[in-house]
């Protein structure tokens, strides 16, 4: 496993700078990460910039999951069906340990969104566009056997329920593993680098102006062909570009919100109807639950997206109306994660109607941008670009690249053959971590994290002498993301490398201080930048942890 940390910094600006790249990315997301590690696999010579840390934006505050969009059959696109439903086995063989199997149900209620025959018909429909196969396959559930797989269900008003697969995610923890993976095949990837500006040549762009975020320092980067795959920020990119014309972002706010198990004890995936005509999501994660989304359309400051009140009651209000049995209140909830969709705008469509389908710009000086797009359709949304980037090369500069091969090209270097091979190795990590008070669901946050680098990280845990076994894991952890992730501060860490502040945010109160300290020490931090990230860290877990 190759270094791929903050001490590499200097090194990799250095190279920006002394270097001709065939193709420049700016946007450190799922889509850029895709882009890279599907450019630099066939051969091409990659950078890749971030403004703030990979994932940061949209790529960390999806629903997490990796599915196969259920609901666009009732838009007829079947094509966006059978792409993303197609996508899903694929990314799930390349990181079983990463997209895992999640059972969903779908409850079928007196005057909702489903009928049994639709639904019946819809994910049969839904298999055969997807490909699904074996236990994967949907299954019609009666009342009784609705109410056996799922006893919160609302039984007064219950007809049953359609029974199918997804597959759950932390859509960080794959960015960041698709930049590791791009980063093994000779791209140079930074986070923290801000593109303020585009290099021009004849009239074409052939690279971007940039700024160290961390140093303050300017430079520049050439390359032959710039994508823009910034995600929210996509349109200033253009803007910037003078081709801000045409077709334009609607961006969307989709808001999460996380409860203790125990207050939402869901014993699968739930996908409900809500009064307003829209379906939610209730997903059981370790420790806790987390229910969602809105749909709201967002003109405000795209670096600073919050959770409201409004938000808030709306989706704790929908979760209380489709489960009698529970009753949760503002002072349940645990966490939240406010993010934007980069959706493409269409006049006259309200945000849920509006498609997620990717598309690609081209502008007069050549600046390739792609936008929209799903979290699980990252594969081939890359090679779409890619492919547009290698039929350009050749017909400019006469060279040919390799086709895409990233269909085979497993994440995380070693990973596992199956989800029984996953199951078999969180066992061994069990095994090995109860005696010093772990449990299966921190074996198992190990392993859906870190796949088979977990070893890395015990071996480490064990050269520590604290009596504190959980004080121990989290140095091991700051030490991993700090050596092989390119993690730069605390909030990285909380937010991006483990999830811990979304996911267990215990563990981020009684722990801050200390990873501050560990940072701190690191990387020789005086006390006017520790104060500063420490009060970024602050700041994040105010916002999401309040109501505004």
């Amino acid at each position: 496993m190759k270094n791929f940390s903050f001490f590499e910094r200097n090194q990799l600006i250095s190279d920006f700078k002394n270097t001709e790249f065939d193709v420049l990315i700016i946007g450190g997301g799922i889509t850029g990460a895709g882009i890279a590690l599907d450019a630099a696999s066939r051969g091409m010579k990659v950078a890749l910039i971030e403004k703030n840390d990979f994932a940061s934006g949209t790529s960390s505050k999806s629903t997490k999951l990796i599915h196969g969009g259920l609901r666009y059959l009732r838009q007829f696109d079947f094509w966006l069906v059978k792409e993303v439903g197609t996508e899903r086995a694929i990314v799930h063989k390349l990181a079983p340990h990463l997209v895992v199997p999640e059972k969903m149900i779908l409850p079928l209620i007196e005057g909702g969104t489903y009928g049994s025959w639709l639904t019946s018909v819809g994910l049969k429909v839904y298999d055969i566009l997807a490909s699904v196969e074996g236990e994967d396959k949907r299954k019609m559930l009666s009342k009784k056997e609705a109410l056996e797989k799922e006893p919160l269900l609302p039984e007064s008003i219950l007809n049953g329920a359609g029974f199918y697969a997804e597959y759950r995610t932390d859509d960080a923890r794959l960015t960041i593993e698709i930049i590791k993976t791009a980063f093994n095949y000779k791209a140079k990837m930074l986070n923290y680098i801000a593109a303020n500006d585009f290099i021009y040549e004849e009239n074409r762009v052939v690279g971007a102006k940039v700024l160290d975020v961390i140093s303050g320092e300017y430079f520049q980067i050439k390359s032959k062909y710039v994508v823009n795959a910034a995600g929210p920020w996509v349109d200033e990119l253009r803007q910037i570009n003078h081709s801000k014309i045409g077709k334009r972002l609607h961006l969307t706010k989709g808001v999460h919100l996380v409860v203790p198990f125990e207050k939402l004890p869901v014993k699968q995936a739930v996908y409900f109807d809500i009064p307003d005509g829209r379906m939610m999501f209730a997903i059981p994660r370790g420790k806790v639950t987390y229910f969602g989304t809105t749909d709201t359309n967002y003109q405000e400051n795209k670096d600073a997206v919050n959770t409201s009140i409004v938000d808030a009651t709306y989706l704790i209000s929908a979760v209380n109306n489709m489960f009698p049995k529970i009753h949760i209140t503002l002072d349940d909830i645990q966490s939240s994660w406010a993010g934007l969709r980069p959706l493409i705008h269409e006049e006259g469509k309200s945000t849920s109607e509006l498609s997620r389908k990717d598309e690609i710009f081209v502008s007069e000086t050549e600046l390739i941008s792609i936008a929209g797009g799903k979290l699980t359709g990252y594969r081939k949304m890359a090679e779409r670009v890619v492919d547009l980037v290698a039929k350009k090369y050749e017909k400019r500069f006469d060279k040919k690249f390799d086709a895409i091969k990233t269909e085979k090209i497993t994440l995380c270097g070693e990973t596992f053959k199956n989800i029984e091979e996953v199951k078999s190795y969180t066992d061994a990590i069990y095994n090995r971590i109860n005696e010093v008070d772990f449990s299966q669901k921190d074996a198992e946050y190990l392993v859906h994290n870190y796949g088979k680098q977990t070893d890395v990280i015990l071996k480490k845990f064990d050269e520590f002498m604290d009596e504190n076994q959980e004080e121990k894991l989290i140095k091991a952890e700051v030490w991993f993301a700090i050596n092989y992730e390119m993690d730069c501060n605390p909030t990285d860490f909380f937010m991006r490398r483990t999830g811990r502040l979304f996911f267990d945010m215990p563990s981020v109160i009684l722990y801050k201080n200390l990873v501050v300290q560990l940072f701190k020490e690191q990387f020789l931090w005086d006390e006017k930048t520790t104060e500063m990230h420490e009060s970024e860290l602050e700041n994040q877990i105010k916002l999401a942890t309040n109501f505004f």
